[in-house]
């Protein structure tokens, strides 16, 4: 007998329109109370559990709905939130919860008595995404409760709309792995841990829930062996606890780890079918058929349809491998990718039938099961056959123009024409800049004014001319403030700009765009990634008309600025019919040609922005070097055109570094900014013992927070920055770009940046 069930391990959490963001920025604002962020909760909850369901999933996933962020959920419910607080037990759980993620003025006061600030947890990638994690923080003397209330909760309401629930957690090993420890080891902590884990499975045993997933995606990474043996130990305690649980491991082949996650003592074992797919037989040799096995195969990460004829060929031995008894499953959490195709009525149809969305994903899930089921579903199966059809034969994917412009391109063509000292020298006697040079990323404000004028602009309700003169208008305001500010590098401010990714992606052939295709990147902060569906070219110039525009009302130079390959490669949905390195090349030539063409209109700075380049390392070490060898060639394409006085900023932020420092150098930009705030500067630490040869501006604003930092703050960092990093080679900026804050904060921010760097040449004179 044949037994197919279907789930998925997480689902958009952000609504179909964007409502919980809405509803979190009007409770930050204080226009909503918390009872009406949570009964938008409470909603969006209902809604998409009443969507898995319509889908014939066979469980409702409980526990990915988060306010903020899903690891920030799991330091809650172990009790574990970080001393440095300051939290007395008078606090709200949320308005705790909030503190650890933004650190904002009202919480502290709230929170401390007012009598101090307190910076937000660390920000990281989860794994190789662009999804922003909380970092938890670890000490020796951490220790673990349980606040369980919550998410009990989530399961009574689930259970009460008739649902069968499945629980996702994540899993204790990969929750400490994702923390950080000031004193003694993350995993010194499990024993302390796994206790409250027991506990918490054995609650949510007892309220119901049938399976609780524990995703452990380490499982997919180079362990030490010290984390290799903890596993048996730990899920065999955890196993006690009666529950029936169901490891998820993803984003990653299994390899040496492979046998370890098949005997583990677990009811159940979900991997990557997308990633690891040929490791699919492996596991159903080694898995003893008691358990079950889920196979993700459908892409969880990407948003190409799934040829479900080749899904239905990797499954069916598989299945019969089983015993007719198998789980289907998206390859992970459906976070990672946009709610849904409905609305999307501005794509070209045959574009918009080669893809699918959370919604079509588990659409997909359903036509396979019933297919394997052997109660049909012909007409979905041959609209899947249709459309990857399509695909295949389109005309609009393959360009004979690019083709050529790849293969003409010379050998050196990835290489400054001089040694980085040569450059420094020229640079320098051309812009005559002070020590410590003042200048931001690139964003200032997207004021409501500057929304109003692009959705008028788009909606045709602003002529082209009044659209161009509101940007022009909003840039000299930029550069004005600035002026007065007192910076020393000013930035035209971006004002025309949506998204540093989409506003490039509209301008270039190859890609295409949506409506609603949000994607959660942290908190309140969503990205719409454009969609590269065929090859890449650059029509026109795409900046060099609003950048001259800002230079000539300044003397001071103004940078332009543009996103660089990698990083419009990570953050965009790419084709997946060539190797990625194919198409990073393309974008590379496309930015190369605008390099030049803003050189050519006299701007003397450029920065290419490549805050995306470590988070496309592949997960495995081993395939770092082939990664690195071309992502850092395409930054080098796009930069190699300029000539020596030009120079070429880059940044980077919110990952760790240290391990690709010698590849980061090997970008060769005249000037690299990095996020450094959140960790007090100790990102630099390594730059500093590796000796970094340019010149490195290490942030000493948050821009992510809405607290504004003190000039003795600054200047405190900058004389930490100081002592690992020659103060020559040393720029003051903010972490990141500044279009999500308000000009208010803003100003008082960058005021006292200025203040703190000149308080370092005066010290230094």
């Amino acid at each position: 007998m044949t037994t197919i069930h279907t789930h998925t391990l997480g689902f958009p959490r952000i609504g179909a329109r964007r409502e919980l963001k809405t509803a979190l920025e009007a409770y930050w604002r204080g226009d909503t109370d918390q009872a009406a962020l949570e009964e938008t909760g409470r909603q969006l909850r209902a809604r998409h559990w009443a969507q898995q369901a319509a889908a014939g999933l066979d469980f409702v996933t409980v526990g990915d709905f988060a306010f903020y962020d899903q690891v920030a959920n799991h330091i809650q419910l172990f009790g574990c939130e970080p001393e440095r607080f300051g939290f007395d037990g008078t606090q709200a759980p949320l308005a705790r919860y909030f503190a650890m993620a933004r650190g904002d003025r009202e919480h502290d006061a709230a929170c401390c008595g007012g009598s101090h600030s307190v910076h937000a947890l660390d920000m990281t990638k989860w794994f190789d995404t662009n999804y922003h994690y909380l970092v938890p923080e670890f000490s020796a003397a951490t220790s673990f409760t349980l606040h369980a209330d919550r998410l009990l909760a989530e399961v009574a309401e689930a259970r009460a709309l008739g649902h069968a629930v499945k629980v996702a957690l994540i899993g204790p090993l990969t929750f400490l792995w994702l923390g950080k420890a000031r004193d003694g080891e993350r995993l010194d902590l499990l024993a302390q841990l796994l206790p409250v884990y027991c506990t918490l499975l054995a609650q949510l045993k007892d309220s119901g829930a049938e399976w609780v997933q524990l995703d452990e995606p380490i499982l997919g990474l180079d362990l030490a062996p010290a984390w290799r043996n903890a596993f048996e130990p730990c899920y065999w305690q955890l196993g006690q606890s009666g529950a029936k649980l169901m490891l998820a491991t993803y984003f990653s082949p299994l390899e040496e780890n492979l046998s370890l996650a098949c005997r583990l003592p677990v009811a159940g074992l979900h991997v990557d079918g997308i990633r690891a797919r040929g490791e699919l037989t492996s596991v159903c040799d080694w898995l003893p058929v008691p358990k079950v096995l889920s196979i993700g195969i459908v892409d969880g990460r990407n948003i190409w349809r799934t040829d479900l004829d080749a899904a239905l060929s990797v499954i069916k031995p598989l299945l019969e491998r089983r015993g007719g008894q198998l789980w289907l499953a998206p390859s992970c959490s459906l976070l990672h990718v946009p709610f849904s195709l409905d609305g999307e009525s501005d794509l070209d149809p045959e574009l918009k039938s080669w893809l699918a969305f959370a919604a079509e994903k588990l659409g997909e899930l359903a036509t396979l099961k019933a297919a394997l089921a052997g109660a049909g579903a012909p007409d979905a199966l041959a609209a899947a056959r249709a459309a990857i059809a399509s695909r295949a034969r389109s005309t609009r994917v393959h360009s004979d123009q690019v083709a050529a412009s790849v293969a003409a391109l010379a050998p050196d063509a990835d290489r400054r024409r001089s040694p980085f000292a040569q450059r420094q020298a020229l640079q320098r006697a051309r812009l005559r800049l002070p020590d410590f040079p003042t200048t931001t990323i690139g964003s200032f404000p997207q004021t409501a004014a500057i929304r109003a004028a692009r959705a008028g602009f788009k909606s045709g309700a602003l002529a082209a001319a009044a659209y161009d003169d509101a940007m022009r208008a909003e840039i000299a305001h930029a550069v004005a403030r600035q002026e007065a500010i007192g910076l020393d590098v000013l930035v035209h401010g971006e004002a025309e700009r949506n998204d540093m990714v989409e506003y490039f992606g509209e301008q270039l052939n190859g890609f295409a765009f949506t409506r609603y295709g949000w994607v959660q990147s942290y908190g309140s902060r969503c990205v719409k990634p454009p969609v590269i569906f065929g090859d890449v070219a650059r029509p026109r110039a795409m900046t060099v008309g609003w950048t001259a525009h800002a230079q000539s009302l300044s003397a001071k130079p103004v940078k332009g600025m543009l996103t660089g390959p990698v990083t419009i490669l990570q953050w965009s949905f790419v084709r997946d019919d060539q190797p990625r390195s194919c198409t990073a090349l393309q974008i590379a030539l496309a930015m190369r040609c605008e390099v030049a063409d803003l050189e050519r209109s006299g701007v003397q700075i450029i920065q290419i922005d490549e805050p995306a380049l470590r988070e496309g390392l592949p997960l495995r070490r081993a395939r770092w070097d082939e990664y690195l060898d071309w992502a850092t060639r395409a930054f080098r394409v796009t930069a190699g055109v300029a000539a020596d006085a030009t120079q070429i900023h880059t940044h980077m932020c919110y990952a760790e570094f240290n391990d690709i420092l010698p590849q980061i150098a090997a970008l060769d930009a005249d000037v690299i900014t990095i996020e450094t705030s959140r960790s007090d500067m100790e990102l630099l630490d390594g730059f500093g013992k590796f000796s970094y040869p340019n010149e490195i501006g290490p942030g000493v604003y948050d821009i992510h927070s809405p607290r504004v930092p003190q000039v003795e703050e600054m200047e405190r960092l900058l004389r930490k920055a100081a002592q690992v990093i020659p103060a020559r080679h040393l720029w003051v900026n903010p972490d990141c770009g500044l279009k999500t804050r308000g000009w208010a904060e803003t100003e008082t921010a960058l005021s006292n940046m200025v203040a703190a760097a000149r308080r370092m040449r005066a010290a230094s004179l």
